[in-house]
Parts: C-alpha cells; structure tokens; sequence
C-alpha cells in the first residue's frame, strides 16, 4: 500500500511530465499556471488511492488522475470567471493574471486535453470509465447552471441546494474512487458503494467550503473569506437564514442582499452576526457530521482488509478538519 505522500508525489510527478502537443504554447500558459497552484490534488488521489485498494501497482490509474486533475481544474479556471473571484489557492485567478477571453479559451485548451489524457488509459477499462466521465462532466455544468440560477432566485431551498453541490461537487469526487475501484478491479457493488461514499464526502466537503468561507483563515484557506456574502451566493447559510430569519433580523438580511453601494467589511460582518444569532454554524457542522457518518459507514462495508482503507481514511478524516 502507498502513503498518501506517496501517492501525491506520484501525481505531482503526473503533472511535471503532462506534454502539451499543440504549437500554440502560449494557450497552454494559463494552464500551467493553474496547475502549478498547487492544492492537495484530492481527486487524483482518490483515483489512485480507490485502485492502490485493491491493486498493489497504480500505474494504470496514473492517465486517468492526470485527467482527473486537468478536468478539475477547468472547472475551478472557469467557475473563478463566473464568480468574478481575484484569488485561487492565494494567488491571483487566471483571468485576473492574464484577461477574461484567455481564462475562456485556456479553460476550453484544458477539457480538451483532459478527454486527451483519458483516451490513455488501458483498452480493457476505457469502456467503462469514459461513460463515466461524460456523465459526470455533464452532470457538474448541470450544477454550475443551477448555481448560476439560484443567484436570480430567492426562494432556493434546501433540498436544491443540496441537489447543486451533489452535481456541481461530489460526483466528481465520487467519479474519482470509482475510476480507480474499476482499475482496481473491485467487484460491481464495491465500485457503487465507493461512489456514494464519494458523494456523502463531497455533499459533506462542500458544506464546510460554505463554513470556511464564513469562519475560514484566508491564510490556510487560500480564498479571501466573505466572499460568498459579498456577491450573494446561495450558500447552505443563506438559504436557510433566508429561511428562519423574522420580522427586523429578516429586513436587515434583505438590506444587505438588495444594497449595491456598501463598505464589504460592514456586510460581511452584519451577515455573519444573523447567521450567529440563528445559530447555522452549529445547523450546518451537524449537517456535515450526518453526510460524513453516511460515508463511514459504506466504506466500512466494502469488501477488503480494513488495512487497506487506512490511507482513505486518514485523508478523508484530514478533509473534514481543515483549519479554521
């Protein structure tokens, strides 16, 4: 079994050796950079981690991380777009180090070149993991549009708000452990139980993207915190303060979210003040222990050694404490 370190630096070393075939070399720039960024490359080492599970060597499931990765990244170049973000792992976005049109054109160069590195992976399981693939490349735009809609709308409910990270964040993360089960070799009902795990974990990671954004170190973090209040994202606080605010906590929500001129430490600090007065940072932990509690229990009933799931469960456990 590989450590986790090493399965990181086996797909950092992924990365460092990715050719780049087209001529034109300046497209691929704001690739590079994105990927040079860093990040803990989680998704990836699900790939390699669901496969290392079952199979002693990972090298079948390195291609399939690559693309992984590359795909991921897209989605985080273009999502920085949408949301006008300046920051990205602490370091300036792609359309703000380069322009908007490049950050577009690139994030294209990018999904591309994932279905590219994908189209490497062994014969005998390209059958099954390109579908998969698809689909969940398809599945995360239908989430992103959803988010886009959930910004017009203020009668977004919980339950479709969960529906939108389950599309938008946890079947990637789900797609990721089932690519590597499959490589891996895992019986049918492993690679659906691994993949509910993924989305259980995903609804759960997102939840907490919601909490650090609010209660987050912008230092550890890597995003400059409030930035969800600031542009009036839909997040799990939100709806639900939407929800349960009455009467004068209620008006004063509303103020903040229609006021176009405002100083952005002011909002940020009134917003987290109601959220604190409902008391959704507890609502919204105990919603993440309860997706969390859900992933447990199916990786417990998978059917290896339980020393084999040690090094996914040590970094799922690091997943669900990141620093405040």
């Amino acid at each position: 079994m590989f450590s986790f370190d090493q399965i990181q630096s086996r797909i950092e070393e992924g990365l460092r050796h990715l050719q780049y075939a087209n001529p034109q070399q300046s497209l691929y720039e704001p690739v590079k950079y994105i990927l040079s960024l860093g990040g803990k490359r989680v998704r990836p080492a699900l790939v390699l981690m669901a496969c290392n599970m079952y199979k002693d060597s990972v090298e079948e499931a390195v291609m399939p991380a690559m693309a992984l990765e590359v795909f991921h990244n897209f989605t985080l170049l273009h999502d920085d777009l949408m949301d006008k973000a300046e920051k990205r792992r602490n370091k300036p976005t792609v359309h703000k180090v380069w322009n908007e049109n490049t950050a577009i054109l690139s994030g294209d160069a990018m999904l591309i070149f994932a279905y590219e590195l994908l189209g490497k992976t062994e014969t005998e399981y390209l059958g099954r993991i390109l579908p998969l693939f698809t689909k969940t490349a398809a599945e995360i735009c239908g989430g992103q549009q959803y988010d886009m809609e959930f910004e017009s709308r203020m009668d977004v409910s919980e339950a479709e708000y969960l529906e939108m990270i389950r599309l938008k964040t946890a079947v990637l993360l789900a797609c990721a452990l089932q690519m590597g089960a499959i490589i891996g070799g895992a019986s049918e009902q492993d690679c659906e139980k691994l993949y509910r795990f993924g989305v259980n974990i995903g609804l759960a990671f997102q939840l907490q993207d919601d909490l650090l954004d609010i209660y987050g170190n912008t230092d550890v973090f890597g995003k400059n915190i409030g930035g969800d209040i600031l542009c009036n994202k839909k997040t799990y606080f939100l709806i639900n303060a939407l929800q349960q605010s009455r009467g004068e906590q209620q008006k004063e929500l509303l103020h903040w979210l229609s006021e176009t001129s405002f100083d952005p430490k002011e909002k940020i600090q009134a917003v987290i003040y109601i959220y604190n007065e409902l008391r959704l940072r507890e609502q919204t932990e105990a919603k993440i222990k309860e997706y969390f509690d859900v992933a447990v229990s199916l990786l417990s009933g998978l059917d290896v050694l339980p020393e084999r799931k040690t090094v996914l469960v040590e970094v799922c456990s690091r997943l669900m404490n990141r620093k405040f």
